[in-house]
């Protein structure tokens, strides 16, 4: 049987496609969270909507650039 072969660039496409799903998806539980909070607390304000989407936006931007990191790090 022929070993199967990964190429880099293969393995970075995948993880730059889960990046992207991975910040869809916490930036819009940031949103959730934000809309909710700024429903019950704040008086319907906006910030707290823009907070939310932040902060969520940059847990996975800090996720996949350790994956990505990681990803392009030369093995030993």
């Amino acid at each position: 049987m022929a070993s199967q072969i990964t190429f880099k660039e293969d393995e970075l496409g995948k993880k730059w496609d889960m990046c992207i799903y991975n910040s869809i998806v916490k930036m819009g539980g940031g949103l959730a969270v934000g809309t909710i909070g700024s429903l019950l607390f704040f008086k319907r304000r906006a910030w707290p909507i823009l907070l939310g989407s932040s902060f969520g936006l940059g847990v996975a931007y800090s996720n996949c650039e350790q994956d990505i990191k990681r990803t392009l790090s030369p093995k030993a």
